[in-house]
């Protein structure tokens, strides 16, 4: 994205034509060369190429092979930006492929279409273009390095797999490595460890020159290789975290290199990161405003190309001791530093731990009650939370940050903004409504920014898909609710319509998973001081005669441990921690959750134990997977909204489109606990976009009641 999110601005400005190919070209062109340079300067040796991408790196796979879905019209030749950013975003004739997290990330990758009539063909260049743009600016470095190796992302290893699954892995480099020979092949995997089936596969690859593993989050894989590791490979040590901005503890991950050596030999270990770095923050030097204790505690992606530096001097006998010294004091710091401890957080949550936290009554009974008091219509309609953000809101915002307008003009300019947005859906008789946010720059840094034991950035920009970034909140110590976040603005909307008006927070798991997380303690317990503060809040809503409150628990799924064993835990204390915010509240108040871009159905018994009233959950985008599960017979009696449209897509659904799917829906579910409602928040789009699409979506549920009325 680069350091200010450069490729950000120049891919939209190139979507609302404002802009050509040739610029986005350019700001490409000079970012990958930016990137190059850094990590010369810095004195990695190895320099990777093909990590750029202007949408997806998996999505670039599939270009690369010509595996275009038939609906994009592409003929064969080079794949070029009209047909790739068509799969990516869909257009206005068809719709975009899926999207879904990159195992337990907020990562989005486009999930390929393959099967049987797939035909295979070389149709990108990208991978040869870019390692001879790379061959271009690091011309010297890389004839030094020899420029003889290829890597391969198999980060597929570290999941449980079946023996069928791990001889196809051993055959398709079979069928690759008389065309390999002569190269050094890096296989790399990362996120967890691997098992002792995998790693024995791994190794018995007769191609590989070298392995990769993350020995941050796969620490059991050091074992592994201290039992067994051949002595003619290399080991890329991933040591270094790309997953999190703490600053390494140099002396241990010294020492733990220093054991490894001692199994591969000195000159067949290479210090790496644990991962790509594409899960973190860009240069720490960007942030003016953190302050300097906090500061010292961190490390981005620049600093984390210092610090595999560092290490690797170190093991050759170049140790910087400054640097170290350095490095321990940071350590030090944050051990000692009082900010991050408060004890009577620390025994509110860990006084949690022996009670299961749910309501007294059943959810059957308490929608009996909630039907009484809201009397919703069959099909009720809503949208899941944000509206448009336009140039002028986020204006406001920024100037009200930067103390340039008063706390007045800031509040009247965001109460016009809501009263536009309630006006707009009482226009398009939506039943459930909401205030669209405005107030709020990103649903987990917004509550951030009002909770104890945050930190924040200025340019800490991660990507999430595409052009879209997310700068993820700091949590560096214990965290509380100091007063209420919500209520002022969840009471302002309701008082401008006789509708119901949902309250909207982002809930505990969701807050945590999309938060750079402190790695001092076990994150349930942080997880658990976040559930605490929401309970405080849902109890507030309440009491100021707020009716419906949903607490999105978007990213619950993507922090599914990614091997099984691990599964039942964290599904034990996420959910608990759901249901922590609601334990309290009255059977007359409707709970809500929402869930999106992620594969649902393996955990939907642990969905339907969060106990909510409500949940509405993305599902046209992955193309109706989750109605799979009740057509396999499993019970859900709660409300439920599965997503009617895909509100990542420009394209804008027909009334005809929204009512075929929901008659899908019902072929599955009851008509007394369905919702309609897009997949997801509305914040990306514009209200071009916008007012149609709702519009088809309540023509079609109003259609669909006529239907069932004049059936019964």
């Amino acid at each position: 994205m680069g350091p200010k999110r450069e490729l950000k601005f120049a891919l939209e400005s190139f979507w609302d034509k404002k802009s050509n190919a040739e610029d986005l070209q350019k700001v490409a062109a000079d970012l990958k060369s930016s990137i190059w340079k850094q990590m010369a300067d810095a004195g990695i040796k190895y320099i990777p190429s093909n990590t750029f991408s202007y949408y997806d790196q998996v999505l670039d796979a599939t270009a690369m092979l010509g595996a275009v879905p038939p609906r994009y019209g592409w003929n064969g030749g080079e794949i070029g930006f009209d047909t790739y950013f068509s799969m990516a975003r869909g257009n206005a004739s068809v719709p975009a492929m899926e999207m879904t997290k990159w195992f337990d990330t907020n990562y989005h990758f486009i999930v390929p279409e393959l099967g049987p009539d797939v035909k295979f063909s070389y149709a990108s260049h990208k991978a040869v273009d870019e390692y001879t743009e790379a061959k271009a600016v690091l011309i010297s470095e890389l004839k030094a390095a020899g420029a003889s190796w290829i890597q391969f992302d198999e980060p597929t290893l570290v999941l449980d797999l079946e023996a069928h699954q791990l001889q196809a892995f051993s055959a398709a480099y079979a069928d690759l490595e008389s065309t390999l020979s002569g190269l050094n092949i890096l296989i790399e995997t990362y996120f967890a460890d691997l098992t002792s089936d995998a790693y024995k596969t791994l190794l018995e690859l007769k191609g590989a020159t070298a392995y990769g593993f993350d020995l941050v989050r796969g620490t059991r894989t050091i074992d592994l290789i201290k039992s067994n590791f051949p002595k003619e490979k290399f080991l890329f040590a991933g040591v270094v975290d790309g997953r999190n901005i703490w600053a390494n503890d140099l002396a241990s991950s010294l020492s733990t290199l220093q054991a490894l050596e001692t199994v591969v030999g000195k000159e067949n270990l290479v210090v790496s990161t644990s991962c790509s770095l594409l899960h973190t923050a860009v240069d720490l030097v960007n942030e003016t405003k953190l302050d300097d204790e906090i500061k010292s505690w961190l490390a981005f992606a620049a600093q984390n190309v210092v610090e595999v530096n560092a290490l690797a001097k170190a093991l050759a006998g170049q140790k910087d001791e400054a640097f170290f010294a350095s490095n321990a004091a940071a350590q030090s710091s944050r051990k000692s530093s009082p900010r991050v401890t408060n004890e009577a957080v620390q025994k509110a949550a860990s006084a949690l731990k022996g009670s299961v936290h749910r309501r007294a009554t059943n959810v059957s009974a308490r929608l009996d009650a909630q039907q009484k008091k809201l009397n919703l219509p069959i099909l009720p309609t809503t949208t899941i939370g944000s509206f448009p953000q336009t140039l002028e809101l986020r204006r406001v915002r920024r100037e009200f940050k930067a103390n340039k307008i008063s706390e007045d003009d800031y509040i009247k300019a965001i109460k016009e903004e809501i009263k536009k947005v309630v006006d707009l859906q009482e226009e398009l008789d939506i039943d459930f409504l909401v205030h669209g946010e405005p107030e709020r720059n990103d649903m987990v840094e917004y509550f951030g920014e009002q909770l104890s034991g945050f930190a924040f950035t200025v340019n800490g920009w991660v990507q999430s898909y595409g052009s879209r970034c997310v700068k993820p909140p700091i949590i560096y110590g214990d965290v509380s609710r100091p007063k209420p976040m919500t209520v002022f603005w969840s009471s302002t909307a309701q008082s401008m319509t006789k509708r119901p008006m949902k309250g909207m927070l982002t809930g505990p798991v969701t807050i945590l998973n999309w938060s750079f997380v402190r790695n001092d303690q076990p994150r349930f317990e942080t997880c658990y001081q976040i559930a605490l503060a929401i309970k405080d809040e849902v109890e507030d809503l309440e009491k100021a005669g707020i009716n419906v409150i949903q607490i999105d628990e978007a990213a619950l799924r993507e922090g599914l441990p990614l091997r099984k064993s691990e599964h039942a835990f964290y599904l034990k204390w996420a959910v608990h921690s759901f249901r922590i915010t609601n334990v309290g509240v009255k059977d007359t108040t409707q709970i809500h959750t929402h869930m999106c871009y992620s594969n649902f159905n393996d955990i939907i018994h642990s969905i339907i134990d969060m106990d909510a009233d409500v949940i509405t959950i993305e599902n046209s985008r992955s193309d109706e997977k989750l109605l799979s599960v009740f057509r396999e017979g499993v019970k859900y009696g709660a409300g439920i909204g599965p997503g009617v449209y895909d509100i990542h897509s420009p394209r804008i659904p027909s009334t005809e489109e929204i009512a075929d799917r929901i008659n899908k829906m019902l072929a599955v579910l009851e008509s007394n606990i369905l919702w309609v409602n897009p997949d997801c928040g509305l914040k990306t789009r514009k209200y071009a976009e916008v007012k149609p699409a709702l519009n088809s979506m309540v023509a079609a549920a109003k259609l669909l009641r006529t239907q069932l009325a004049s059936a019964q």
